[in-house]
């Protein structure tokens, strides 16, 4: 076994228990809230599934990019939330219940818009595209929506156990995915360097900052709310970009890195936002008292 397939083995194992252990603090009731909240559904559809992919069809016409950062850019724009995410929400002030049902919710959309945007990409840029719409599901279903079921169900029939369990779960999901993330950077780095130049890092800057803007706006009057959709919205699971584009562009080597790339550029310009929300949060405590 080489050590990419145990790399990917055992991240692809972190975040299957990352989603479990969200599943063991979950309710039905969370992560059916969007579903039952259909305002909010599409305000958070729009973030992230309109605006987002027109955006980075732009950047890609705007820009002289390579074609590893022009397929980066656009697999993350149609890719849903990663599955850590939801626990960033919770730490920055947003709610249990609209964390865990964007992510549900994100995955379930997926499923459908994801093979539909692509067929649209392809007709806009002229290129032909493989990845077919039942690997799609398959990939979402596995990584988000079985997981966080069996979470669930471990919640719904023995929540002791479920409370008891979860922290150390997710610990040992943290840990592996720490470990994972920190040899694909050193295996990483050197191509990932290459990228930068030629308006690389300007694109994936004005990325993350218009799906920080476009997340916040669009996420309603609850402040916590535009703070859990300004994440989702700049934030794009790294995992289904890259299966997206190693199946559709398998020639391309230099996609991973530029996923990389955009991973580091989204926490540093990402910090601002989080240092403000913190303040705001700290402001608006004593007036909801």
């Amino acid at each position: 076994m080489s050590l990419q397939t145990i790399i990917l083995t055992v991240l692809q194992g972190s975040v299957l228990l990352t989603v479990f252990a969200i599943g063991l603090r979950a309710s039905m009731q969370d992560a059916t809230y969007l579903l039952r909240h259909p305002g909010e559904l599409v305000r958070s559809f729009l973030a992230m599934n309109l605006v987002m992919p027109l955006f980075a069809l732009a950047l890609v016409f705007l820009f002289e990019l390579t074609p590893a950062v022009n397929i980066a850019l656009v697999a993350l724009a149609v890719s849903p939330i990663p599955p850590v995410l939801p626990g960033k929400m919770m730490k920055e002030g947003g709610t249990e219940s609209y964390a865990i049902g964007l992510l549900v919710a994100a995955s379930l959309l997926a499923i459908i818009f994801v093979p539909i945007a692509m067929e649209i990409i392809e007709r806009v840029l002229e290129i032909p595209l493989t990845m077919s719409a039942a690997a799609v599901a398959t990939l979402i279903f596995i990584t988000a929506l079985l997981p966080l079921g069996l979470g669930l169900a471990v919640h719904s029939f023995v929540p002791g156990l479920a409370e008891r369990i979860a922290k150390p779960i997710s610990q040992i999901a943290g840990l592996a995915l720490l470990a994972c993330m920190i040899t694909v950077w050193f295996a990483a780095g050197p191509g990932m360097w290459t990228l930068i130049g030629n308006g690389t890092v300007i694109a994936m800057v004005a990325f993350v900052l218009v799906g920080t803007a476009v997340g916040h706006f669009l996420g309603g009057p609850a402040p916590e709310n535009r703070t859990s959709l300004a994440f989702s919205t700049a934030s794009r699971h790294p995992g289904i970009a890259i299966a997206i584009s190693q199946a559709n562009f398998p020639g391309q080597k230099l996609v991973m890195p530029a996923i990389l790339l955009y991973l580091i550029v989204n926490t540093f310009v990402s910090i601002p936002y989080v240092m403000w929300r913190r303040r705001q949060t700290v402001v608006e405590i004593p007036v909801k008292a």
